[in-house]
């Protein structure tokens, strides 16, 4: 057996090495308790609670209680703007007296956004649309008009807005949209000296009718008839008449 073989089997042998563990032993139990104590491992105050505080309110508390604060802004629909919707580190976090608080609040000013195209567009697509670009619909009334359900008009603040309009994000839109019916009333048409088969067209596509047809004096050609009056007529008092109304007419000869 050689001699260092020996040597690790003597009393002075062990010694030295249990000597050598409680030397490292000690040196880690130092340095642990050092290093707490130098960072005063186990004490602080606790994080106040900040959610739900306005901007100033929330402030106020953070420099009574000696904190350091930086604060970001983010648009969120239909929170309370200026209020305090997140806070790091979180509530009752003991931490250091100066450690900066982060707090995010909603802002007090929506960013605007492009009014979408909307234009004759059906009343479902015209609401997802208007949510997609972060916008709400608000009242809708209608008017007489043959599409149904059709937008013909958008308008905010009571004003008709087009596409392309900046308005702050979140804001309701008012649609106007219409009934299916059509105009219940339209213009008395102006039929004078104009040819019957011409008005009979006319009328039709203006949703009138001819009533009692008049005759002044002999007709010889048929073909050659004019309007000289008719009933009614447009005045200032009298501009428009109910759809399928009838035009009663008096016609001569013509020329």
């Amino acid at each position: 057996m050689s001699k260092f073989g020996s040597y690790l089997k003597t009393k002075s042998f062990r010694n030295t090495m249990l000597l050598a563990i409680g030397a490292v032993i000690a040196v880690v139990l130092i340095a642990f308790f050092s290093l707490s104590f130098y960072t005063n491992h186990g004490s602080g105050v606790p994080v106040p609670k900040l959610k739900g505080l306005t901007k100033q309110e929330a402030i106020n508390v953070l420099e009574k209680e000696g904190f350091d604060y930086q604060i970001d802004e983010i648009y969120v629909p239909d929170a309370p703007p200026g209020t305090i919707i997140e806070q790091d580190p979180d509530p009752g976090t003991n931490v250091k007296q100066n450690r900066k608080i982060y707090l995010t609040m909603v802002t007090e000013k929506a960013p605007p956004v492009n009014l979408p195209d909307i234009d004759q567009m059906p009343y479902i697509q015209a609401v997802a649309t208007l949510q997609n670009s972060g916008l709400k619909v608000g009242d809708t009334t209608y008017k007489s008009d043959i599409a149904l359900n059709v937008v013909l008009e958008a308008q905010f603040a009571g004003q008709i807005i087009k596409a392309g309009t900046k308005i702050p994000k979140g804001s309701k839109i008012d649609l106007i949209l219409g009934d299916g019916v059509g105009a219940s009333e339209v213009d008395v048409p102006d039929l004078i000296n104009q040819d019957l088969d011409a008005v009979r067209f006319s009328l039709r596509g203006m949703n009138l009718s001819l009533g009692t047809i008049t005759y002044d004096g002999a007709i010889t050609d048929s073909s050659n008839v004019i309007v000289v009056s008719q009933s009614p007529m447009r005045t200032d008092s009298t501009s428009k008449v109910s759809i399928g109304t009838k035009i009663n007419v008096t016609v001569s000869q013509g020329n």
